[in-house]
Formats: C-alpha cells, sequence, structure tokens
C-alpha cells in the first residue's frame, strides 16, 4: 500500500489542505551552490487538494481560506510533512494558512 502512494489517492480530513511546498532554491543570487542542510524549508506552496469545512469549538463553520491552485504562505511550524516519490507535501490546517498570494 505505501509503495503505491501516490498524490491522486489522498484526500484531506475535514479541516485540512494537502500543499506542495514550492521548490528550495540551491543557488544564491551570487551564484553559489548551497548544500540542502544549509537551506531553510520555504514556507509558501501551492493547495493541491482541499478537506471539507469544520465547526470549531462554538459551532461555528469554518471554511478553508484557499481553493485548489492557490499559492498560500504558511505558519513555519504548522503542519505534517507527508513523502510521496521524492516530494514533500504538507497537510496544513485552515489557521495554519497566513496568506493567499495575489
Amino acid at each position: 500500500m505505501v509503495n503505491t502512494l501516490t498524490v491522486k489517492k489522498l484526500a484531506p480530513a475535514p479541516g485540512l489542505l494537502l500543499v506542495e511546498p514550492a521548490k528550495q532554491e540551491k543557488k544564491t543570487a551570487s551564484g553559489l551552490y548551497l548544500p540542502d542542510t544549509h537551506t531553510e524549508k520555504p514556507q509558501y506552496g501551492t493547495v493541491l487538494k482541499v478537506g471539507d469545512k469544520i465547526s470549531n469549538d462554538r459551532g461555528v463553520v469554518v471554511e478553508s481560506p484557499a481553493k485548489v491552485g492557490d499559492t498560500v504562505l504558511y505558519k513555519k511550524w504548522g503542519g505534517n510533512e507527508v513523502m510521496v516519490g521524492d516530494i514533500e507535501y504538507q497537510f496544513l490546517k485552515f489557521d495554519d494558512i497566513l496568506a493567499i498570494v495575489k
């Protein structure tokens, strides 16, 4: 099962988004190449899938702040990482989204 895991098979639970983080820059503006251990993971990416809306503690229905295809900025320590192939995707809570890039 895990060997055949693909992004197409993943469906976020209610209150979550599946985001593909932006590619890490491996080269500086001056042309120097950085090792993977030196670069910090990007805090933005593209929304691939959106889970259903949820109800908060007060019973208010909360919808996703973003839709499929949006580029979003998210909290540095938010979400859970999932490796599919050689890409590390993020499952983020709706409230982990800081902004939508217009």
